[in-house]
């Protein structure tokens, strides 16, 4: 289904991207009110929460950060006085953070375990959700977070930092308007050096590399990506088997999760192939998708390459940025909330429950060295 990210490209004129109509006042105010929206954010081990930190310091006119959520209180001032918020924001007491604030919206940044406990509390409160990617560690978590959303009637949204790149779209629109002919092979590369060798702060790799807390290793935090932009390339397309190879390459730095991840996802006529990987040279997200007419490769999250199987040179053309509120996930989230943008796509449920059910499938492929059949429908 087409929302607001849903670009319409001609492949005659990739520079330009179009978008369905919308309002002139949704135009003047994306976020369809100047009120701006009162968000809270639940967890802040995961290194993205830098993401809507300094953007809440930027003192945004869609949203306002009213509440931080974080048991670990020395990581949280620590945050704080990074991007110089008001220390009152912090809340060791997640009830009382929910009671106090008056929220009209949560932002997850916690591990992918606790996002069933912390979506759920939210809910109860009439919260709508954003997860930092990936929706779940498995189905049984997930249905309970898309259950408790539906009962309380909030929207359930996942959130992936290739979600906002205009060169994603470009080759979205290039394969809905048929420019590629009928998608036959779709190759994700994800990941990077690995999660130690850039960085990455301890309190973040005390669950990333925990096989509970986030549901793997390189599988779950980049094959997830793959996942998700399969899915939303394939419109929703169920597939019909999923098979993976996971290793463990680095064993003394990553000694309870894979490091390297494939995963191969067959479709009736299409395959798609997630290069998961802590083990790159260097940090990559990008994707090449081969249709019986042509084929496009992203380059960055700006930029595309286009093919011609008549023989003449690729094309790279650089996408402008994202018209608001599709531009990231904040705006997104407040036009969400104010109802002026229906969730759909990439960030939508139907999109992530199915991204779970494909990682689930993977790592039971790779654990037991088997091709698993993905029923037709949801169990």
């Amino acid at each position: 289904m087409l929302n607001l990210l849903g670009c319409v490209i001609s492949a005659a004129v990739l520079g330009v991207v179009l978008l369905p109509a919308v309002s002139a006042a949704a135009q003047a105010d994306p976020a369809g009110t100047t009120e701006p929206v009162r968000v809270v954010v639940i967890g802040a081990t995961h290194a993205h929460v830098h993401w809507i930190l300094g953007q809440a310091a930027a003192d945004r006119d869609d949203f306002v950060l009213v509440g931080l959520y974080e048991p670990d209180a020395d990581l949280a001032h620590r945050l704080i006085a990074q991007h110089r918020l008001d220390p009152a924001l912090h809340f060791t007491d997640l009830d009382a953070m929910l009671e106090q604030t008056d929220a009209e919206a949560a932002c997850l940044f916690g591990s992918i375990f606790d996002h069933r406990d912390h979506t759920i509390a939210a809910a109860e409160h009439g919260l709508h959700v954003m997860v930092e990617k990936p929706l779940a560690v498995n189905m049984q978590h997930a249905r309970a977070m898309a259950d408790a959303a539906e009962r309380h009637g909030v929207h359930l949204l996942t959130n992936y930092e290739t979600t906002w790149y205009a060169s994603n779209h470009a080759v979205h629109a290039l394969a809905q308007d048929g420019a590629l002919g009928e998608l036959r092979r779709i190759v994700v590369h994800m990941g990077h050096q690995g999660p130690r060798e850039i960085g990455c702060n301890e309190e973040f790799l005390a669950w990333l590399t925990d096989p509970v807390l986030n549901g793997g290793g390189a599988l779950t935090d980049f094959g997830c990506y793959g996942a998700n932009l399969a899915t939303w390339l394939m419109e929703g397309q169920r597939p019909v088997a999923v098979t993976a190879v996971t290793q463990q390459i680095k064993p003394d730095v990553y000694p309870n999760v894979d490091d390297e991840a494939t995963i191969l996802i067959e479709y009736p006529e299409a395959v798609a192939i997630v290069q998961a990987s802590w083990n790159w040279t260097v940090s990559r997200k990008d994707i090449a998708v081969y249709g019986t007419a042509d084929y496009v490769q992203t380059v960055r999250g700006d930029g595309i390459r286009l093919g011609d199987l008549g023989g003449s040179a690729e094309d790279a053309r650089r996408q402008p940025p994202l018209p608001p509120p599709g531009h990231d996930p904040f705006a997104y989230l407040a036009a969400v909330v104010r109802g002026t943008l229906e969730p759909g796509g990439l960030t939508g449920i139907e999109n992530n429950l199915l991204v779970v059910e494909i990682l689930d499938a993977a790592r039971r492929s790779a654990q037991e060295g088997t091709r698993v059949e993905l029923p037709g429908q949801p169990e």
